[in-house]
């Protein structure tokens, strides 16, 4: 059966195919990326009722101090692909630290650390500006472990004072404003399907039909 051509009723009311929603947003800091929170606390869901879409789950998260770049989607097999550390989708964030970085120091980020079993590594690091006491990092990963690139510069002793998602695969952030969200175009999409199928242990991976 495929909802795509053939038209169902129930008690005389057509049954039409479920839409699926592919969004960027630009997540300001202070917001968790959670349906809900015991806490209390103000989540994402408060800008995504604005938008009058159906109901959205975020791609992978951003924690509450972190900014920047989030994808949602109601397409739940697309989401938990992209979110899959076995992706290998390069995520690029901006992160200003509380030193100016030592070309060791940049280098044992890269090289990585070994933390409750995990090793954890970027896969790029430079050096974007240096101010008098404070500098921008640009740092790329391609897995998603939970606050990984906090947990890598914190073993070093550096404290975070910003950290910005500013491109996934292919996808920039662009000059879409803070709290707002703006639909992928089917090229955009299409672009990250391609980043996410290139790594040798996806490549030969047919991707799964979508169910309708």
């Amino acid at each position: 059966m495929h909802l795509e051509r053939d038209r169902i009723e129930v008690d005389g009311h057509v049954v039409r195919a479920h839409e699926l929603v592919y969004l960027a947003m630009n997540k300001p800091r202070g917001l968790i990326t959670t349906a809900s929170d015991e806490k209390g606390r103000d989540t994402i869901y408060s800008l995504i009722e604005k938008t009058g879409t159906p109901w959205l789950a975020p791609v992978g998260r951003l924690d509450k101090a972190s900014e920047g770049l989030l994808l949602l989607t109601n397409d739940s097999e697309w989401g938990a692909r992209l979110a899959s550390p076995g992706s290998h989708l390069d995520k690029t964030y901006h992160v200003q630290i509380d030193r100016i970085a030592t070309a060791d120091e940049i280098d044992s980020l890269v090289q990585g650390v070994r933390q409750d079993g995990e090793l954890l590594r970027a896969k790029r690091v430079r050096l974007l500006r240096a101010g008098a006491k404070n500098c921008w990092l640009e740092i790329v990963l391609d897995e998603g472990r939970n606050r990984q690139i906090r947990r890598i510069i914190g073993s070093l002793g550096i404290e975070v004072l910003r950290l910005v998602r500013v491109a996934i695969g292919t996808l920039a952030l662009g000059n879409l404003a803070k709290g707002m969200t703006r639909p992928l175009s089917r090229e955009e999409k299409a672009s990250i399907d391609r980043a996410s199928q290139q790594h040798p242990e996806n490549a030969a991976k047919p991707a799964r039909p979508k169910s309708a």
